[in-house]
């Protein structure tokens, strides 16, 4: 088999905050912004990177959900625990100190990790971890 990673969901619950963070803070392009209010499903992806999207979309938008899950992923988004993505970068440091100039929030500065990487860990607007390792 011959397969790539094209694609990956995180939950948003308010798409202009989600779209400003990956767009601006991040420097991702946006490839996709569909649909209306909160019901908006836009996918954004590194630059010099088309094969690699993440698509930003309502959670709660499946039909199959109950008003329980909703109310469930919703607590879990609130706490951080619904949604993550691992990044990489060269530079972690400026990465980490451009990120921070954006005000996103920090969950951990960067770290020699006893597992042997060194990485940093930030939230979203909607609560999704981001961690990024740097590459050496």
């Amino acid at each position: 088999m011959d397969l790539s990673i094209h694609t990956t969901v995180l939950p948003h619950d308010d798409p202009d905050a989600a779209l400003a963070f990956y767009r601006d803070t991040l420097g991702f392009e946006v490839r996709t912004d569909v649909g209306s209010g909160t019901m908006r499903w836009i996918t954004v992806g590194p630059a010099g990177q088309p094969g690699t999207s993440i698509l930003l979309a309502p959670p709660a938008a499946d039909p199959g959900i109950t008003d329980d899950e909703r109310r469930t992923i919703v607590e879990m988004m609130a706490k951080g625990t619904y949604g993550w993505i691992l990044l990489a970068t060269r530079d972690l440091d400026s990465t980490f100190q451009k990120l921070q100039e954006g005000d996103a929030e920090v969950v951990q500065e960067p770290t020699e990790q006893p597992y042997g990487i060194r990485d940093c860990a930030f939230r979203d607007p909607a609560g999704n971890q981001i961690r990024i390792r740097e590459l050496r």
